[in-house]
C-alpha cells in the first residue's frame, strides 16, 4: 500500500500542511464532493478566510458566496457557526479529541476521526468511501453485503503505530485506483447510497435561492420567482427559513448574516 502511494500518491494542497484549520476545511468540503471539485474552492476559501478568527468575523453571505459551486450549503453554514464556537470556547484552537470535535456543527464521528488522523497524526480508525473500497476488495471478495461494523475492526488491526496520516492517504489513493478498474466494490456496502444528480434537483433549487438572496440581500417572493422559476420554490423557501438560512420580514426575504 505504501509502495503504491510512493509511486502514485496524489498531490493535494491540504496534504502539504498540518494546520488543523486548513485540514478541517478540506474535510468538510470533501463530504459528498469529489476531490477535483474541491481543490480550487479550497484554495479560494482558505485565501478568503485564513483562520478561525477570519471565518468567525465574516458575514454568512460572504462565506456562502465563496462557497458557491460546491453544493450542500449547509456545510458552509455549519462552518460559520463552528468558527465562532472555536474562537469563543477554544481560543481559536481546534480541539484534538474526537469527543470534542463531534460537539461542533457539521462534524460527525467519521469526520472527527479523519481530522484527528490528518491534523494531529493520531492513530484513530475511521472509514470513508475509498478506504471502504480497499477493505471490501481485500477481505470480502465473495460477500455480497458488507457492513462498516465488519470493516472497522480490520481497519484498526491494519493501522500502523506511526504516521497514520500517510497510511490513510495511501489507503484512499489505492481505493481511487481500484474504483477506476470498473468494479464498484462500494455497491456491496450495506451503507451504499447512490448520489442523486444535481441538475434539476431540490439541491439545485436551494443553491439558486441562496445565490439570489446573497446577491440581492432582500427580495420579495415575486422577485425570487422571476429569478428561480421552479414549482418547488415555496417549499424550498419554507425549509430554508426553518433551517435558519433565511428570514422573512416586511421587505421580503432576507439572507441571514450571522447563524444562530
Amino acid at each position: 500500500m505504501l509502495g503504491y502511494y510512493k509511486r502514485h500518491g496524489r498531490k493535494m494542497p491540504w496534504r502539504e500542511t498540518s494546520d488543523p484549520y486548513c485540514i478541517l476545511i478540506s474535510e468538510i468540503m470533501l463530504q459528498q464532493t469529489q476531490v477535483s471539485r474541491v481543490v480550487d474552492k479550497y484554495n479560494q476559501f482558505v485565501a478568503a478566510f485564513p483562520n478561525f478568527t477570519a471565518l468567525s468575523n465574516a458575514p454568512l453571505s460572504r462565506v456562502i458566496a465563496v462557497w458557491q459551486g460546491l453544493g450542500y450549503n449547509r456545510r458552509a453554514f455549519a462552518l460559520s457557526k463552528l468558527a465562532r464556537i472555536v474562537v469563543d470556547k477554544y481560543n481559536g484552537e481546534l480541539p484534538a479529541s474526537i469527543t470534542a470535535l463531534t460537539t461542533l456543527p457539521g462534524i460527525g464521528f467519521a469526520t472527527a476521526s479523519s481530522i484527528c488522523a490528518f491534523a494531529f497524526d493520531a492513530p484513530v480508525a475511521f472509514i470513508e468511501t475509498n478506504i471502504r473500497t480497499v477493505f471490501i476488495h481485500h477481505f470480502f471478495k465473495k460477500k455480497k453485503t458488507v457492513s462498516d461494523e465488519e470493516i472497522l475492526p480490520l481497519v484498526k488491526k491494519c493501522l500502523p503505530g506511526s504516521n497514520p496520516r500517510k497510511w490513510y492517504w495511501a489507503l484512499m489513493d489505492y481505493g481511487v485506483m481500484l474504483k477506476k478498474t470498473g468494479n464498484d466494490r462500494n455497491s456491496r456496502s450495506a451503507h451504499y447510497v447512490k448520489q442523486t444528480k444535481f441538475e434539476g434537483s431540490r439541491r439545485q433549487v436551494r443553491g439558486n435561492v441562496l445565490a439570489a438572496l446573497v446577491e440581492a440581500n432582500v427580495m420579495t417572493i415575486v422577485q425570487l420567482q422571476r429569478r428561480v422559476n421552479d414549482t418547488r420554490l415555496s417549499e424550498v423557501v419554507t425549509q430554508l427559513i426553518e433551517e435558519g438560512f433565511v428570514l422573512r420580514g416586511r421587505g421580503g426575504l432576507r439572507f441571514v448574516q450571522t447563524p444562530a
